[in-house]
């Protein structure tokens, strides 16, 4: 018991010696070589001979002791922390993003209200349309001139130019088209779907892998915004119904 108090103390000394020659003298060159652990080999203090000699007789003996444990904890406890920060990080910014295309969608909703109330109560009506830009498109630049509101920030969909037509390009959301202003428990605009199917709750409707089709959102669900402009979050799987009535269809965009 005695001894290892002795060690404890002459390393606690060593190091303090070690600490005082680098806030009082130039520090004129250490190397630490890592061999079946870490193990403080060298200590070279350009005008400390009593620190050298203190680093070979204590230090390069005493500090391979366990020295390699506290390694393998340090850098087990750096990998916890980091990969904690980093899941936290994502889910932060993934509900920002899906708060920020909320907001984008209300946007379209008041476009798409006005037009409506000009169209006898008809949201855009393209016949033979195949794709949502193709519908949509009819809102620019009358409607809206800010075409920023149709790219979700969550995807990776180019911007598009100001007030100017965006049917041959590409925007992020589907579009139930057939629905009128008196629909207003029935979905109107999404995230981009999986497929253009029916949907009941329980079914997938968003990626559940972060991959294509449907990840506007990396696998995080997305948002559905219905007639009367309230807009609901859902995860990949449908948190409610999204039924296809008669006469609508779903219009994913490209």
């Amino acid at each position: 018991m005695e001894a290892r108090s002795a060690q404890i103390t002459s390393r606690v000394d060593c190091w303090k010696e070690f600490v005082i020659r680098i806030a009082a003298g130039p520090l004129g060159l250490y190397r630490i070589i890592m061999k079946g652990g870490t193990k403080l080999a060298v200590w070279t203090v350009a005008d400390s001979p009593r620190l050298d000699l203190c680093a070979r007789r204590r230090l390069q003996w005493e500090c391979a002791a366990f020295s390699l444990i506290e390694l393998v904890l340090v850098v087990a406890l750096v990998l916890i922390l980091t990969t904690v920060y980093w899941r936290s990080g994502s889910g932060s910014r993934q509900r920002a993003l899906q708060a920020s295309c909320q907001n984008n969608l209300q946007k379209i909703h008041v476009a798409m209200e006005i037009f409506a109330n000009d169209h006898a109560g008809k949201f855009p009506l393209t016949p033979r349309a195949r794709t949502a830009e193709e519908a949509l498109d009819a809102l620019v630049p009358q409607y809206t001139a800010d075409t920023s509101v149709f790219i979700c920030p969550g995807s990776k969909d180019a911007a598009l130019p100001p007030g100017e037509s965006f049917r041959q390009r590409r925007i992020s959301y589907a579009y139930y088209m057939g629905r009128r202003l008196a629909d207003a428990q029935e979905p109107l605009l999404s995230d981009r779907q999986i497929d253009t199917q029916s949907k009941s709750a329980g079914q997938q409707v968003f990626s559940t892998t972060g991959k294509p089709p449907g990840n506007n959102h990396d696998k995080s669900g997305g948002n559905v915004l219905f007639c009367d402009g309230h807009v609901q979050r859902t995860p990949a799987a449908a948190a409610f119904s999204l039924v296809l009535t008669q006469s609508v269809v779903l219009l994913n965009p490209k």
